[in-house]
C-alpha cells in the first residue's frame, strides 16, 4: 500500500453529510482559523481503524499523506506517526520527530495538534533540552504555538511542570482563544497532580490571564474556590 492507495480507501469511506458538519465544526470558512481546510467526512474511529492497516507505510508515504488537502488523511498520517513513534527505537524516533517539525504547516488544526504533539514532540524532548519548545512558542504560527503547549502534556505526566508554567506566563498575551484554552487545560492537568504549584501560578496571574484560560484552569476546583478565582478574591497580582 502507498499514499495514493490510502487516499483511495479514505475516499470510499467519505460521507458528504459528515463532511459538511466537520467544515462548520472545525471553522473552515473565510476568516476562520482553519480557512480552506477540506474534509472527506469520516468519523475518527474509522480513521483510527485504518492505522492498523497502514502502520507499516514508508515514512515518505506518511509524509505524502500529511500533505494531503484532506483533513482526515493528515490526521491518519499523524496517528500512524504516533503509533510508530511509541514503538520505535531512538534513531527512528528522532526521524519521526524531525519529520513532524519539518511539516508543521500541515498540522493545522487543533485536533491534529492535540492527537500528536504530546506523544511526538513531548516524547522526544522528555529527556532532552527544551529549547525547541520555546522556539515554537515564539512562532507566528498559531499551530506551532499550540504544539509547544500540548507537548508539555508529556512533561506534566512525568511530574515536570516548569516548562508549562514558563510557557503559560510567556503566552498570557497570545491573541488566540485556542492558545488560551490549551494553556488552561494544561494548568488544570498540573493542578490534578500538584495543586499548590498550580495554585501559586493562578494566584499570581489570575487577574491578568485571559478569562477563558482561567475558566479552563479552575474547571475541576470546588465551586467556592472557583468563584473566588473568578471574582479575583484570591489573586495576588
Amino acid at each position: 500500500m502507498d499514499a495514493q492507495q490510502v487516499i483511495t480507501t479514505l475516499e470510499r469511506l467519505a460521507d458528504p453529510a459528515i463532511a459538511a458538519h466537520s467544515q462548520r465544526f472545525f471553522k473552515t470558512a473565510p476568516g476562520e482559523y482553519a480557512e480552506g481546510d477540506r474534509f472527506l467526512g469520516i468519523r475518527v474511529p474509522q480513521i483510527r481503524a485504518q492505522v492498523r492497516l497502514c502502520r507499516d507505510l514508508p515514512l515518505a508515504d506518511i509524509e505524502a499523506l500529511l500533505h494531503s488537502p484532506f483533513h482526515e488523511a493528515r490526521l491518519l498520517a499523524l496517528l500512524i506517526l504516533v503509533w510508530r513513534f511509541e514503538r520505535a527505537k531512538p534513531e527512528l524516533r528522532s526521524k519521526i520527530y524531525h519529520l513532524y517539525l519539518n511539516n508543521t504547516g500541515c498540522i493545522n488544526n487543533w485536533d491534529l495538534v492535540d492527537s500528536s504533539a504530546p506523544q511526538i514532540v513531548g516524547g522526544h524532548l522528555l529527556d532532552r533540552n527544551r529549547k525547541p519548545l520555546y522556539r515554537l512558542a515564539r512562532s507566528s504560527s498559531l499551530w506551532e504555538r499550540r504544539i509547544s503547549v500540548l507537548a508539555c502534556f508529556s512533561f506534566i505526566r512525568a511530574g515536570q511542570y516548569e516548562d508549562i508554567l514558563a510557557l503559560s506566563e510567556q503566552l498570557l498575551g497570545d491573541p488566540y482563544e485556542l492558545i488560551h484554552k490549551a494553556l488552561g487545560w494544561m494548568l488544570r492537568e498540573v493542578g490534578k497532580r500538584d495543586p499548590e504549584k498550580a495554585g501559586q501560578f493562578l494566584r499570581q496571574h489570575c487577574r491578568s490571564m485571559p478569562r477563558v484560560m482561567l475558566r479552563y484552569a479552575i474547571e475541576r476546583l470546588p465551586e467556592a474556590q472557583r468563584q473566588a478565582y473568578l471574582k479575583g478574591e484570591v489573586c495576588c497580582s
